[in-house]
This record gives C-alpha cells, structure tokens and sequence, in this order.
C-alpha cells in the first residue's frame, strides 16, 4: 500500500512538472489560469470592459501571479523579428483593461507567436501610445470615410449609405 500511495504521488509530481513544463513552451508564465478564449471546452468568460473608453476585449489567456494578472495575447503564425504594432496596441489594451477592471497594472503582456513568445512592458509610453491611437480612431468614426471611386453600384452596397453625405446612389 505505502508502495502505491508514493507512485501515485511520483505520477502527480510528473504530471504537474509536465503541465508547466507545457505552459512553458507556449510562452505562458508561472501563475494560476484564471481565464481562457483559445478553448471551446468551456464557457467563454465575461469581456473586460473600461465604461470611459467604451473598450472591450478578451485576452487568450489571463494569469493570476499573486495579486497581479497578466495578459497572454496567441498569435497562430511565425514570430517576426519584432512584435508587429498591432500586436503590441492589442496587447497594451488588454493591459489597460485588467488595470481598469481589477483596479491593478499589470506590469507586462505576453505575445506569444508559434514559435516564441514576447514579455512586453507595458510602459506609460506604450499607454500613451494606445490612448492616442483610440483618440485618432474615435476621430475617424465621428467623420465620414471620402469616397474613392465613381461607381453607383459600389454606393448602393456601402455599409455608410445610409449617413454619407458623398452618395452616387
């Protein structure tokens, strides 16, 4: 009996060693997965949500480390040499959203592409950086698009024809 109690705890340790081990390679950090989008095996959680900026958005994965969470945004396709800006922008706003909802920064996001994976900051200059990025795109959402052809046809099938006030159709 006390044989079968130490394999079972043997087969335990392994089994964790492996599961971090795993975790490991797919670029997620030490911490206790407290939510995950990338599986279709449970219910997907609630968005975070900042009210003042009328940002939504859902990391890959969030991890408890402590008292802080950090965001894990997967990419599905090779590493470039350098995190593309979106990438980085999508990764800032998760950031900025666990801050606003759970009241905490966190210190760093995780980009993790098919073959390697980012620590990014998340710096002030990289809020700053997000937050004049959404200013410009809520200034472009308050204008209309200018139309860029002569087409009718292309008009009547516009998503904006109903509020432009450069309409062929």
């Amino acid at each position: 009996m006390p044989a079968l109690i130490l394999s079972l705890l043997i087969l335990g340790l392994l089994l964790i060693l492996a599961s971090r081990r795993r975790l490991n390679w797919l670029g997620i950090p030490a911490g206790r997965l407290i939510s995950l989008d990338t599986s279709r095996l449970k219910p997907v959680t609630e968005p975070l949500y900042d009210p003042d900026l009328g940002l939504t958005g859902r990391p890959d994965y969030l991890v408890q480390q402590g008292r802080r969470r950090i965001p894990v945004e997967v990419k599905s396709g090779r590493a470039p040499k350098r995190p593309h800006r979106s990438h980085v922008l999508q990764l800032a706003a998760y950031c900025h959203l666990v801050e606003t909802t759970t009241g905490k920064r966190p210190p760093y996001g995780i980009l993790k592409y098919a073959d390697s994976a980012y620590k990014l900051h998340y710096t002030h200059a990289l809020q700053q950086d997000l937050s004049n990025i959404l200013g410009t795109l809520r200034e472009a959402q308050d204008s209309s698009p200018g139309r860029s052809h002569n087409s009718p046809g292309r008009c009547r099938a516009c998503g904006y024809l109903s509020s432009c006030d450069q309409s062929l159709a």
